[in-house]
């Protein structure tokens, strides 16, 4: 059994992330994460969570075989994920008036 990930139709990319490479990192996360070698932003499964920034070799865990883990984005290393994050808070900040990630990037 494999990885039970669903990608975001507004997947966001870090900056060190190549929009040519996309695939090839879904696919790794998917069937190896120990190589992907990325930091994946998913919506927190905790109701006063927000965010979670996992490094792809969390995904190795039997947990994420059976729980289905909904990806927001995808950086390459964690500072260029705390860019994201800050780039989402941003973003929502201007559309919404507030900071309600998780609202925000689910609807």
């Amino acid at each position: 059994m494999g990885r039970r990930l669903t990608f975001s139709p507004r997947l966001y990319l870090g900056e060190g992330i190549k929009e040519q490479k996309l695939d090839k990192i879904k696919r790794k996360l998917l069937e190896k994460p120990l190589f992907a070698g990325v930091y994946v932003l998913t919506v927190s499964k905790n109701p006063t969570g927000q965010l979670e920034i996992l490094d792809a070799k969390q995904l190795m865990q039997s947990y994420y075989e059976h729980h289905e883990l909904y990806i927001i984005g995808i950086a390459a290393d964690h500072a260029d994920a705390l860019r994201l994050v800050e780039r989402l808070m941003q973003e929502c900040l201007d559309a919404r008036g507030d900071c309600k990630l998780k609202e925000y990037l689910t609807c």
